[in-house]
């Protein structure tokens, strides 16, 4: 097994993330779990959906982490007549070579960022399936790899519903976690005002770390120790999702790897080498509530996914958090 030390040293790796945190924290006032939320799945090789209401800071949220990282960056802004080949890239006829030429999409980025991509069509949206899954895209039966790191973070709006196709399961269940980003509080919007008053911040917003220590921060990660006791409490919060009377449709096994690599994450944020039980909870809800769909009896009784899974952690048996000996 790889140690942090063969690596650097895993304060190094934390104060990395905290550079970028902080960045991104100059932006996006009053909101540091937020914040932290979207540090950890970038970390864990995730995908972020930010939903909610207009005007709160979705996309600047988006734009904020993208720009932090001196990685390629495109935004797509998702509309009703964008097509799949605007996001993936198509084959041209070169006259001169007489032959295809590929012409890569707005997807060949290491951050891309969807803006309400609820308002293009299905058809556009299942674009995204391969390259948020396997990393690649396929076009005209030629496979072409997406660089590293690669994270999507797309946007979209809960409430204005007209014109718009809401993600099907299969998509939404690609996306490691889901933040609101929400409201601020009355101090942290008055410093809005003064930040934001003037120029915007994301203007001044630099790099504060590169793409090669985003990859590096990833490999700790994957290193981070997941004893057997936190990995059963994983799937045990999982598995309940599935027979839950409230529900519909449970989560899946994909799900559960998601959810014990954004613990992985976590720990790795907190300066640990090994994940606890409290990392797979406060991960839980972000991680597992937007795949699960409430059956009809659930949602005339108000009831919501988010509910549900505070539900099943509250009943769920936690494991004693493993020593640093048993590690």
């Amino acid at each position: 097994m790889t140690t942090y030390d063969d690596r650097g040293n895993l304060s190094d790796l934390t104060a990395t993330t905290e550079r970028i945190r902080g960045a991104v924290e100059r932006v996006i006032e009053g909101k540091p779990d937020v914040v932290r939320l979207a540090l950890t799945v970038l970390l864990a090789e995730g995908h972020l959906l930010i939903e909610d209401v207009p005007g709160v800071g979705k996309t600047m949220l988006a734009k904020a982490l993208a720009r932090s990282v001196d990685c390629s960056v495109r935004r797509i802004q998702f509309t009703p007549d964008l097509l799949p080949s605007d996001i993936t890239g198509v084959s041209i006829w070169d006259q001169q070579r007489r032959d295809f030429e590929f012409k890569p999409g707005a997807i060949f980025s290491q951050m891309v960022i969807g803006d309400e991509i609820n308002r293009a069509s299905p058809k556009t949206q299942s674009a995204l399936l391969e390259s948020m899954e396997e990393r690649q895209v396929t076009i005209d039966g030629q496979t072409h790899p997406l660089p590293s790191p690669f994270m999507v973070v797309a946007t979209q709006n809960p409430v204005e519903m007209e014109g718009t196709y809401p993600l099907p399961e299969a998509q939404r269940d690609r996306f490691m976690a889901r933040v609101s980003v929400g409201y601020p509080s009355a101090e942290a919007e008055l410093r809005m005002l003064d930040v934001h008053g003037g120029a915007p911040p994301l203007e001044d917003l630099q790099p504060v770390a590169h793409a090669h220590d985003v990859v590096k921060l990833i490999e700790a990660v994957r290193e981070v120790h997941v004893s057997e006791a936190v990995r059963r409490y994983a799937v045990q919060l999982v598995a309940a999702t599935r027979v839950h009377p409230d529900l519909r449709l449970g989560a899946s096994p994909r799900a559960t790897l998601h959810l014990l690599r954004a613990a992985k994450a976590a720990a790795a944020l907190a300066g640990r080498e090994f994940a606890l039980p409290d990392d797979v909870q406060a991960l839980t809800e972000a991680v597992l509530a937007h795949r699960l769909l409430p059956n009809a009896q659930a949602q005339l009784a108000g009831r919501t996914a988010e509910a549900v899974v505070r539900e099943i952690l509250a009943h769920t048996p936690v494991p004693a958090a493993p020593g640093v000996r048993g590690l």
